[in-house]
């Protein structure tokens, strides 16, 4: 039997918790959730250098990105299958391992998810200077950060319309210059027609540029992960989470090879394209310099709004999940009387997004929210092997044997490579944030000897 058959019509009383989120999360919308998590046009910024390190195989990149990270995406979609509530990789570990486990894989999380907002938040204030640079940077911050908590403790119905808005306005912008780009390759400009030359290059494709590839993209696709952290407020989440993940995926995937595709076939040149400007460049050659202001302002709104909003949505309902267990404080666990939003956790990141960015540097945000998504996301694929191959003995088919043994071994190998590029700074800050968190466990449940209630007397 399927884990989503088994898990029909369950509801988050079977889980040993309350419903108190509001249900009005559909398919489409969790897919849009995660697509603009990952935001649509984010190759935009980082083109320059992934076509430098690339030798100009930028979109094939995104390509092998996508593959890599496709064997953790799946044991998501199993994991949330099974256990349709929210807290993620938190409750998955927590539940397909024990449930200390699922605490240090929760904390781990949170570096990514709490200083996820912040680097975001740095990175649209300096776009924004960029822009206007009479406006300070700071100015820049609090604007989208009173926006972003607004939106989402007012709830979903409203997070899931300003989505759409701005789903629409990056897939427009997108599509013109898919359009504008191919008119400007095919009229003589840049590789003059169409080329596989950005997708493949004999004697340039080996091993060790696979190796590379999944460094440089994996880290590209992080926030697919998000849309499992809707469960409880998603219909049906048993099987429209998991779905959603891989649709969301697949999507941004598909999306983020033809931006990139063509703007490498308007800069054929690639050992000469701009580190920092190399897409806004090919945008400026199809359709104009003002062309190249107007992607600018919707990246700023893209990252702005629809990406740091998604951000602060996954971390509050983490922080819930967690807080309602008693793991971290419960207040953390209080929902709005009227929006029916786990409100408190929205502020506080909303607060700490404020002050984050004075005291950390974007590089230094950067090494925390890898640290955490990568070392969480492998006991995310080690708790996908222990419940089903082991607990479970889902062993006994060739699918069973391929989604339950060989994709997490496959996810964790992966994620263990790409760590092992990590700096040593990167090492040392994520240690420290570790061994924090396995003392506070320790303290919470006394030595590790208690569980949360949720677990206690529950068949789970």
């Amino acid at each position: 039997m399927e884990e989503t058959e088994k898990n029909i019509g369950r509801r988050i009383e079977d889980f040993g918790y309350k419903q108190e989120l509001k249900r009005a999360l559909t398919l489409k919308d969790v897919v849009l959730y995660g697509m603009l998590f990952m935001v649509i046009i984010a190759p935009m910024s980082i083109f320059g250098e992934i076509q430098a390190a690339s030798g100009g195989l930028t979109p094939l990149v995104y390509i092998i990105g996508a593959i890599a990270i496709s064997f953790t995406a799946l044991g998501y979609m199993h994991m949330s299958n099974r256990f349709p509530i929210a807290g993620s990789v938190y409750a998955y570990v927590q539940r397909g391992i024990n449930p200390h486990v699922g605490f240090i894989a929760g904390w781990l999380i949170l570096l990514d998810y709490v200083f996820v907002p912040s680097l975001l938040y740095a990175l649209v204030a300096a776009w924004g200077v960029a822009l206007i640079p009479s406006i300070p940077w700071f100015v820049w911050i609090l604007f989208f950060v009173v926006i972003n908590t607004v939106i989402n403790v007012r709830g979903m119905e409203m997070t899931k319309g300003v989505d759409w808005v701005m789903f629409v306005m990056e897939i427009g912008i997108l599509l013109f210059f898919l359009i504008i780009g191919l008119k400007y390759v095919m009229g003589g400009g840049g590789f003059g027609e169409i080329s596989i030359a950005p997708i493949y290059q004999p004697g340039k494709i080996d091993a060790g540029f696979i190796a590379s590839a999944c460094t440089i993209a994996c880290l590209s696709f992080l926030g697919f992960d998000g849309i499992s952290t809707l469960a409880e407020e998603t219909i049906r989440p048993e099987k429209t989470i998991g779905k959603g993940i891989l649709i969301a995926l697949i999507g941004i995937a598909l999306v983020f090879v033809a931006q990139t595709y063509v703007a490498a076939l308007i800069l054929p040149d690639w050992e000469n394209t701009d580190l920092a400007t190399g897409f806004f460049d090919a945008a400026a050659l199809a359709a104009g310099e003002g062309f190249r202001v107007v992607l600018l302002v919707v990246n700023i709104l893209a990252v702005g709004i629809a990406n740091i909003m998604a951000a602060q949505t996954a971390t509050a309902r983490m922080l819930y999940g967690m807080g309602r267990d008693g793991v971290i404080p419960r207040i953390f666990a209080k929902v709005h009387p009227k929006y029916q939003t786990p409100y408190v956790g929205t502020i506080v990141i909303g607060v700490l997004s404020c002050f984050l960015p004075i005291i950390l540097t974007i590089s230094q945000l950067v090494r925390l929210v890898n640290f955490g998504a990568l070392s969480s996301f492998i006991l995310l694929n080690v708790a996908v092997f222990v419940f089903f191959f082991v607990k479970e003995k889902r062993r006994k088919t060739f699918s069973d044997i391929v989604k339950f043994l060989i994709c997490p071994v496959c996810g964790v190998s992966i994620l263990v490579f790409i760590f092992t590029g990590f700096e040593t700074l990167t090492y040392m800050i994520g240690i420290v944030w570790l061994v924090v968190g396995i003392v506070i466990g320790a303290v919470k449940s006394k030595g590790y000897k208690e569980v949360p209630d949720a677990f206690k007397n529950l068949e789970i």
